[in-house]
Order: C-alpha cells, then sequence, then structure tokens
C-alpha cells in the first residue's frame, strides 16, 4: 500500500510538472549566449598545408614517433621537431589543421582529428604531406570551446548545412521561462603507451583522447562516446564500434591488450581481446574529478584535479592494484596541488602537478610514493609527460622541455622550446 501510495505521488509530481514546463504563454527573456561562427565546408576541407616551422603559440598534447616530436597546436595544427639530438632540437614544420586536438601516427600515416573529420596523412616526407583521406563527419558531436565556459551556448541555433562550427560570438539571444526554467540552456560538447612493433606505432602521452592498436584507433571525441575505427587502409577508414556511457570519458591508456579509459567519475577497463569491438571489462569509481591514468605492472596510477570542467576541488594520486583486472582496488590516494598527466617508466613516477611543476618519484613501493619524492623542478607550469627511457619529453604552458633522467637521483635539463618563440 505505502509503494503504491509513493507511485500516485510521483506521478502526480511528474505530471504537474509537464502541466508547467507546456504553459501556453511562456515569458520570453533575452540573455547574453555564445551564437556559432562558421567555415564553410569548401574552405574547412581544403587539403593539408604544410607550412615552415613557426614558434608555438597555445601548445596542446604530444606525440613521439621515429626521434621526431609532434605538438598540437590547439585548434590550429601540429608542429614537428626533429629530436634526433635532445640537447638541441629543430622545428620543422608546421601542419595547418584547422580544429586539431589529437593525434596518433601508424607507420607513416599521421591520423588527426580536424574538427568534424577524421584526416589520414602520409607524412613519409615530413616536408611535404599528403593527405591520404578524410573521414567526413567522423566526428560528429565535436564543437569548441568558447572564451567564457560560464555563459550559456546558443547550441539549438546551430545550423550544420552552413559549415563547421569553428568558434562562438557573444549574442543576445531570446529564450522562454517556463515556471523557473528555461525553454533551453546552452551545453558543453568539449571536446599511451608505447604500441607493440608491428604496429609501428608512436607514444602518446597520457591526455591522449587518441590511442592506436592493431589495426585499429579509438577515438574519443565527445566525453560520452568512445569510438572504434578500423584504420588498416588509411585510404578507406571505417568506424567498427560506438560505446555511449554515462560517464564523462577523457583520456585513453592502452596496456597489454586492455584499454584503460579515465572518465570523471572514474577509471573503466575494456577488453581488446576484439580490437574491432572492446568489450567491458571493470570500472572503479572515485569523486568527480579529472583524471588521466597510466600503467605499469599490476598498477595503475591516476591523478585527480579540479578545474573548470572537473567540478570539484579533489587533487590527488590514486594507485589501484589491477592485478585482477575483472576487480581493481584501491590502494592508496595522496594529495596533490592540481595534477594532471603523468608517465611511469620501470617505477619512476613523473607527474605534472599543474602550476606546482614536476614531480618525480620513486614509486617502486605504492604504499609509499609520497616519501620518496625523488625530484621537483618547481618554476614550470606543466600538462603532460612522455617518458621514453632515460629521456623525458614534458608539455606545458612554457613549452617543451626535455630532461635525462638516465641517473634518477642526478636528473638534468637537456633543451627547452619556449612557448611564443
Amino acid at each position: 500500500m505505502k509503494a503504491r501510495r509513493f507511485n500516485i505521488v510521483a506521478l502526480l509530481l511528474l505530471l504537474s510538472g509537464l502541466f508547467f514546463s507546456c504553459e501556453k504563454n511562456p515569458e520570453e527573456y533575452t540573455y547574453d549566449a555564445w551564437a556559432p561562427v562558421y567555415m564553410n565546408f569548401e574552405e574547412f576541407r581544403q587539403p593539408l598545408k604544410a607550412m615552415p616551422a613557426r614558434g608555438i603559440q597555445q601548445s596542446g598534447k604530444i606525440y613521439f614517433k621515429d626521434n621526431f616530436i609532434f605538438i598540437n597546436e590547439v585548434n590550429k595544427g601540429i608542429h614537428i621537431i626533429d629530436n634526433t639530438y635532445p640537447g638541441s632540437p629543430e622545428a620543422v614544420a608546421f601542419y595547418d589543421i584547422p580544429g586539431n586536438v589529437d593525434m596518433a601516427i601508424r607507420g607513416n600515416t599521421l591520423f588527426a582529428d580536424s574538427y568534424i573529420d577524421l584526416v589520414a596523412i602520409d607524412i613519409s616526407n615530413l616536408h611535404s604531406p599528403q593527405e591520404i583521406s578524410r573521414m567526413e563527419n567522423a566526428f560528429p558531436e565535436v564543437l569548441p570551446l568558447p572564451e567564457d565556459q560560464s555563459i550559456p551556448y546558443a547550441w539549438d541555433q546551430i545550423d550544420r548545412s552552413k559549415g563547421v562550427v569553428v568558434g562562438w560570438k557573444k549574442e543576445k539571444v531570446t529564450g522562454y521561462h517556463y515556471h523557473g526554467g528555461w525553454g533551453w540552456w546552452g551545453r558543453n560538447f568539449a571536446t599511451m603507451d608505447a604500441a607493440s612493433a608491428e604496429n609501428s606505432a608512436g607514444i602518446a602521452g597520457s591526455m591522449a583522447r587518441f590511442m592506436l592498436y592493431d589495426h585499429y584507433l579509438y577515438a574519443i571525441p565527445q566525453s560520452y562516446v568512445l569510438k572504434t575505427i578500423d584504420v588498416s587502409s588509411p585510404a578507406s577508414m571505417q568506424q567498427t564500434d560506438s560505446i555511449h556511457t554515462w560517464r564523462e570519458m577523457e583520456t585513453l591508456f592502452r596496456y597489454k591488450e586492455n584499454l584503460f579509459v579515465g572518465t570523471t567519475t572514474g577509471m573503466v577497463i575494456y577488453s581488446l581481446e576484439s580490437p574491432a569491438k572492446p568489450e567491458f571489462v571493470s570500472e572503479i569509481n572515485h569523486m568527480n574529478a579529472c583524471d588521466p591514468v597510466v600503467v605499469e605492472n599490476d598498477i595503475a596510477y591516476v591523478t585527480l584535479r579540479s578545474g573548470n570542467w572537473c567540478m570539484n576541488t579533489t587533487n590527488q594520486l590514486d594507485v589501484i592494484d589491477i592485478s585482477d583486472i575483472t576487480s581493481p582496488k584501491l590502494l592508496k590516494s595522496y594529495p596533490m596541488f592540481n595534477p594532471h598527466g603523468l608517465g611511469i617508466d620501470n617505477s619512476i613516477l613523473f607527474i605534472c602537478d599543474g602550476a606546482a611543476g614536476l614531480k618525480v618519484y620513486d614509486a617502486s613501493n605504492p604504499l609509499a610514493i609520497q616519501s620518496n619524492l625523488i625530484a621537483h623542478f618547481e618554476d614550470i607550469d606543466t600538462f603532460d609527460v612522455i617518458p621514453l627511457g632515460n629521456i623525458l619529453l614534458l608539455i606545458g604552458q612554457d613549452g617543451l622541455f626535455q630532461y635525462d633522467y638516465s641517473d634518477p637521483q642526478n636528473i638534468t635539463l637537456l633543451s627547452h622550446i619556449k612557448v611564443g618563440s
């Protein structure tokens, strides 16, 4: 009887909500919102342009392949750096790729996002790249971020026939008020380890949303979607799977035949035993926070941080036991300042602790990491790292740094390419 009464009350509340929200004469309101700025499709889909090397103005993600470093310039393209001599890296070229954020390389093929498209590029000649193919609308969910994220999007005013959305402009927009709720609000579509020899793939940082395995590219084009794309023939890329989840997915990391997905609410593990269609294995939850993940042996290392999109004040390192891949267990948490990307190499743990700099730990004892700080480089604002076995690549707001960690007790700076240089 009590259960029935509860259901009736719930139904009445639901109906009343529907009644009010369907009011015939809603009150109009005018307010500031971000309205879309378009680039027409003909201009957007012009072939890739290779340009002379230029200074990095806003560094993004990094990738390493065959002694070359690839650095994303957020929404602009990719810088190519010859790193044959880490002490004196040399800028080679800049690839103009509108809307680029992520990348991955297999053999001589660079896969790069360009707003809503996925582009396959032949880089066998780095100075003269050739577009192999373009998978149009591979990522239709993608929209760029506005300058001020506190102002709503006029997202339902987007007209896809006008072209690709490349930015936002502030405009006065009319909405409707239904007893305390707007008719519509803006919403946000925000947009590794060393791969095996047979893949001939490169190495991505922990903040990557692209990851290669076998003949497949795994991509997080939008927070709630994980896509699998067959890239065995770059000239005819095909999507083979799409996983939708309630979690906000952020980063990808592969370890052996498992894909580790960092989300704002926990770490999720998928099996790549059938690489065309990843299968859910297990998950572990944490408080809402941004969280890249790296793995070595039976331990996963996850950084949680606060921030605009992370919606929490949590800043910590979580150490997780994955010896039983079907049942991950939290071993210990360590407080941090504002950790971003991280890397692990032979129990040497590198953490980009945001404006607090680069921290290097001996993680051989996962239960005593914080008491085993090896080095702390404080004067840099850090974003992500790639450990390469003696050489560490670090990207941040201050540019690209390279360190020699062949002697962990005497880590030395080899070179620095400044942002804006």
